[in-house]
């Protein structure tokens, strides 16, 4: 039945990747006739910018899907290793990708005392999965092995291709707010044609407003990246190492941890083992949160082992830190 559900998920992450794609594009095709048309006046000009949007989103898929890994490697500062330079690293790793039947990825890691990790690429034949040292500093050998699990089910389940596409293509959205706001702070939305009539007014309006909500809408296109995926990694993490306490283990001790991972942002927050970014960071907002709580994934690990939920003094102590 586990075995069902894996691949059932790993069709349902294929359907949810189109239509992420398609949505992205849709949204970027109005925004794209709005800001032409808002501007000018003239519906020719609308379309023609609604074509140079769809060709910067098309541009952006094609992008993402085979160099989108680099770019978010890269951002993140992480640098690959070998069997030479990370010998234990490397070792579970090539554990848990046996256990998951997916090729080795290429390991990297990122030089940051906060512990996290995160696995990209466009699927298990060209995966890749950073680890802070943080993490290989502060976890034991079991606690290692329920992260990297959880992280190369991500692999398996086709996970990381869909959080790519996330990453990378809700920022030419913000890309494209960000451009049209300058513009018609600095003056462009002057530049309307008078004979336009009120319509053209109308829709400049229409672009200002979505401009504004373009960032909120990313935020909501990150959370299509279900917390069940969180849920379903957790669980396939200890079918691969069959310890369900080194996971639980991991978690509390990442969530109690102070440190701010700096290379983590917004963008790529959803990619981490844990919500990178903390409660008490400026940068953070609870509004929106791309991680099941803490102590529900621990609760859930629990749950496995027959184990009772955590104690209020432990639920207290874990309440928020995520």
């Amino acid at each position: 039945m586990i075995r069902t559900t894996f691949y059932e998920q790993e069709s349902a992450n294929r359907r949810e990747s189109v239509l992420l794609v398609l949505i992205v594009l849709v949204v970027l095709a109005l925004f794209g006739f709005a800001i032409g048309y808002g501007t000018s006046g003239y519906p020719e000009a609308g379309i023609a910018v609604t074509i140079g949007a769809l060709v910067l989103g098309g541009l952006v898929s094609v992008g993402s899907y085979f160099a989108g890994d680099q770019l978010v490697l890269s951002s993140s500062g992480a640098k690959e290793v070998d069997p030479q330079s990370a010998p234990q690293l490397i070792d579970v790793v090539q554990e848990m990708a046996i256990a998951a039947g997916v090729p080795m990825p290429k390991v990297y890691v990122i030089d940051d005392s906060a512990p996290n990790a995160f696995a990209t690429g466009r699927d298990p034949n060209h995966a890749s999965v950073a680890i802070t040292s943080g993490l290989l500093q502060k976890l034991d050998r079991e606690e290692l092995q329920g992260v990297l699990g959880h992280e190369l089910s991500h692999v398996r389940n086709l996970d990381i291709r869909f959080g790519l596409l996330v990453a990378v293509l809700v920022g030419s959205i913000a890309l494209l707010a960000d451009v049209f706001l300058r513009f018609s702070w600095f003056g462009g939305g002057r530049s309307r044609d008078r004979n336009a009539g009120g319509a053209a007014a109308i829709v400049f309006v229409l672009a200002i407003i979505l401009a504004i909500l373009a960032p909120i809408f990313a935020r909501l296109v990150q959370l299509a990246v279900s917390r069940q995926r969180e849920y379903l990694a957790d669980s396939s993490s200890v079918e691969l190492t069959r310890n369900p306490h080194g996971l639980a283990r991991a978690l509390a001790k990442i969530a109690g941890d102070q440190e701010v991972l700096e290379a983590a942002n917004r963008a790529t927050a959803h990619l981490y083992f844990t919500n990178p970014i903390k409660k008490f960071e400026a940068r953070s907002s609870s509004m929106f949160s791309t991680h099941p709580p803490i102590v529900d994934r621990i609760n859930r690990l629990r749950q496995l082992t027959g184990d009772p939920p955590l104690a209020e003094a432990d639920v207290r102590a874990l309440t928020g830190l995520d």
